[in-house]
């Protein structure tokens, strides 16, 4: 009998309490989250750079059923690349659950909500800024929404704006972060701070004793990213996977966004070279962030993301959590889930804690 918490999201009921995290620019897209969902996880495809558009139809007014404008919203031109990769997991994983994330920071963000829930997303996951309107938008299509937070204010305002669940996402995540602080600080304030709904750890999962940690703080759940790039289902290039496994743990650094956030990377020589000149001369070709000043920016992060997932790690930006150095061969998806959850449950055991009990 597990041990384990039961995660109930909004009615999503996967069989492990763990979600796949959103990796933008192209590392998560339907091929990882298709075989999370197939081993009971919760798969997420990342929203980042998949807003090219059909530009020859006209711009959709019915999504789901329901026409926009009657709903106060305008009609949005469909991001057939989202669309597509949303398509392609539901196709591979047809009992599975599949989920998109969606930065809020992106210049598309309202085009890829309406996307992801007219293909049939299962649920949205936002970060990166904070909507208001997006919990209207869901409500209104009846799609769970959860909410990236770092804070207990940020954690109780997403509840009671209708929020089907949290992710708590601590300094030890990859990619932008929202906080200095680490996951053993700041989520026991925000389980006190959520009333109702789960709230799922992030940042620095490793491994099923780092899960059982989160359950015992609290978490229903944990989200893992960087452990996910080291399996033969990511859709990243085989550099990409394999600059991660040989990552050392003093290779993992923090650099400045163009947006002007932290972020979590792997030192190599795109990292050099922007700590030794500041600015990496670019262009401006996709117009992907509300606040980016395009030529002005120190460097174009969709240009660096794109090269390094399609394998060009040395002029490309390796985004990856702080556990990077451990992380020391390839898995297959299902492989990975069952030795976490094989991991927790002795932890769990050894602990004498019984979350199905609850």
């Amino acid at each position: 009998m597990s041990r384990l918490p039961k995660l109930v999201i909004a009615g999503l009921k996967p069989k492990y309490p763990i979600i796949q995290g959103g990796m933008g620019a192209k590392v998560s897209l339907h091929r990882l989250a298709a075989a999370v969902a197939n081993a009971g996880g919760m798969g997420v495809i990342s929203a980042v750079l998949l807003q090219e558009k059909d530009r020859t139809k006209e711009p959709k007014k019915i999504c789901k059923g329901k026409n926009l404008e009657e709903l106060g919203m305008k009609p949005y031109l469909y991001a057939t690349e989202l669309a597509e990769e949303i398509e392609k997991a539901k196709e591979l994983a047809p009992n599975g659950l599949i989920g998109v994330n969606i930065m809020y920071a992106l210049t598309h963000f309202c085009e890829l909500l309406l996307t992801a829930i007219d293909a049939g997303a299962d649920f949205i996951i936002q970060g990166a800024g904070f909507g208001k309107d997006v919990f209207k938008i869901c409500k209104t299509f009846d799609i769970p929404l959860i909410e990236i937070v770092s804070t207990p204010k940020g954690a109780a305002l997403s509840e009671r704006l209708g929020a089907s669940a949290i992710i708590v996402e601590s300094v030890e995540a990859g990619g932008h972060l929202g906080t200095d602080k680490g996951l053993w600080e700041i989520l026991p304030d925000i389980v006190k701070a959520v009333k109702k709904i789960p709230v799922i750890a992030a940042g620095g999962i490793f491994d099923g004793k780092d899960m059982a940690k989160a359950f015992e703080m609290g978490a229903k759940g944990v989200q893992i990213a960087t452990r996910f790039i080291a399996t033969h289902e990511c859709d990243a290039d085989q550099n990409f996977k394999e600059y991660i496994i040989n990552a050392k743990p003093e290779d993992s650094i923090f650099i400045k966004s163009p947006v002007g956030m932290p972020a979590h990377a792997v030192r190599n020589p795109f990292t050099e070279r922007l700590e030794k000149e500041g600015k990496i001369p670019h262009g401006c070709h996709y117009n992907c962030l509300k606040t980016c000043a395009k030529a002005e920016s120190i460097y174009c992060i969709a240009d660096a993301l794109l090269a390094s997932a399609a394998g060009d790690v040395v002029n490309g930006l390796v985004f990856s959590g702080s556990n990077v150095g451990k992380v020391n061969r390839m898995y297959h998806v299902d492989e990975l889930i069952q030795e976490l959850i094989n991991e927790c449950e002795k932890e769990l055991e050894r602990k004498n804690l019984n979350f199905r009990r609850e």
